[in-house]
């Protein structure tokens, strides 16, 4: 007979009762199942993304953000990454405001796509109506590409920052450049508003520019703006370019204050912008 206590007994006891819970069955087959959860999760995701590559190839945003990434890096070799990366933004609004004003126009009209040095460009599937129509497609693009200045200027403002400054610079210079009343530019195209002959006057004073700052880019703009005045003036006797060129009076004036409206505030934008540097 046990001499030993209830107490000393329990001591003795390995285990003790205690509650096991609900019994867990183990799944089979569990290192499959682990190693076809990330395939699975993989496959949701690209049938999910479908939709957005589609998207891509259709509205050939995939073309347009190549062309992006080839002139970055040719600026960059000039101004850096950074500011590289600003000034073909500032590019793209400034041509979303073309692309957006031939959309409403209901125009075939491509992306925009870049081209190093010498900007970017929409190609236009159909012609506008008429001189009227494409002087609003010119002008929309400095205008929104002038407001896409204009806010990176007032964060440099409030940022105090000397390199948005700077970017908010370049963008109202290049806007302004187009302005210059020679196409295939846009400010040539606004001029076709107003009257062609405005053409010879901007052709005259981009060769003046030439002399006073020669260089290789500017050569090549030449060229191509003479071989487009002259196409465009050997073509102004036929009907269909009279009839293109039909403007009302209120769509010249029209035109000519927008047009000289705009390049003054772009000048103003340019001296706001401006940082002096003390020699």
């Amino acid at each position: 007979m046990s001499q030993l206590t209830p107490e000393q007994e329990a001591e003795l006891q390995p285990y003790g009762p205690y509650d096991r819970g609900p019994i867990r069955h183990e799944p089979r087959f569990r290192i499959l199942r682990r190693l076809a959860t990330p395939v699975i999760a993989l496959g949701l995701l690209f049938w999910k993304a479908k939709f957005i590559l589609v998207a891509i190839f259709k509205f050939k945003i995939f073309a347009t953000s190549a062309s992006m990434l080839v002139s970055i890096g040719a600026y960059a070799l000039l101004w850096g990454w950074q500011f590289a990366v600003g000034f073909v933004l500032l590019l793209l609004v400034h041509e979303m405001g073309h692309f957006l004003e031939a959309k409403r126009q209901g125009l075939n009209v491509s992306a925009p796509m870049f081209i190093p040095f010498l900007g970017a460009a929409i190609m236009l599937r159909e012609n506008p109506l008429n001189a009227w129509r494409e002087a609003q497609i010119a002008i929309a693009g400095p205008i929104i590409g002038s407001l896409g200045a204009a806010a990176v200027w007032l964060v440099g403002e409030q940022q105090d920052s000397d390199f948005l400054r700077a970017l908010a610079f370049t963008g109202f210079l290049v806007n302004l450049f187009n302005l210059i009343p020679v196409v295939p530019l846009d400010g040539g195209r606004i001029a076709a508003a107003i009257h062609p002959y405005v053409w010879i006057l901007g052709f005259v004073g981009l060769v003046g520019l030439l002399f006073i700052a020669p260089n290789p880019l500017l050569i090549i703009i030449v060229l191509v703006v003479g071989l487009e005045l002259w196409r465009r003036w050997q073509d102004r006797g036929t009907a269909e370019s009279k009839e293109y060129y039909a403007v009302a009076p209120w769509q010249r004036v029209t035109a000519t204050v927008a047009y000289f409206a705009l390049a003054g505030l772009l000048v103003l934008g340019m001296d706001a912008s401006f940082i002096e540097r003390d020699l």
